[in-house]
């Protein structure tokens, strides 16, 4: 079954928490940190108008911040029991259709360099890898995808 991704509410916010939790937690021994998802104001995030969700109860998610110049993808998550699905690939791209909508030519991300799985994926969907930079304490890895190409799905 193909879940509609929407706009998150109030009442998403225990499962928007929930998913990026369980989709992040296993990276805390590899990095040695708390990921940066982990650790963001949920709640804002969907006061905001920031979240799109997939399912009820969530079980993936998107956060996204409109730029001037780009789309940035703040997170991806997809919870381990939905992992596998295609459910990754079909939030990605609502992440593409939503920066055509707004008329922004790219798509920005970044990753920890600890997360491969991650970087994987990113190039498999044709994101180009534009610096890797410490950001404090985290060790990034900045992607971009301009829109030049063909949508995902």
């Amino acid at each position: 079954m193909t879940q509609e991704i929407r706009r998150a509410t109030g009442l998403d916010v225990p499962g928007v928490k929930a998913v990026t939790d369980s989709a992040h937690h296993h990276y805390i021994e590899r990095i040695g940190l708390v990921p940066a998802p982990m650790e963001a104001d949920h709640a804002a995030d969907v006061a905001a108008g920031r979240v799109f969700v997939a399912g009820d109860p969530v079980v993936g998610l998107v956060v996204l911040r409109t730029e001037a110049d780009h789309l940035h993808l703040d997170n991806i998550a997809v919870h381990p029991a939905a992992q596998g699905t295609g459910l990754g690939g079909r939030l990605l791209g609502f992440v593409e259709s939503r920066a055509r909508e707004l008329g922004l030519p790219e798509v920005r991300l970044l990753t920890n360099a600890m997360m491969w799985e991650n970087q994987k994926i990113y190039e498999r969907y044709g994101y180009e890898v534009v610096e890797r930079r410490l950001d404090g304490p985290y060790d990034r890895i900045h992607y971009r995808k301009v829109l030049n190409s063909p949508p995902i799905g």
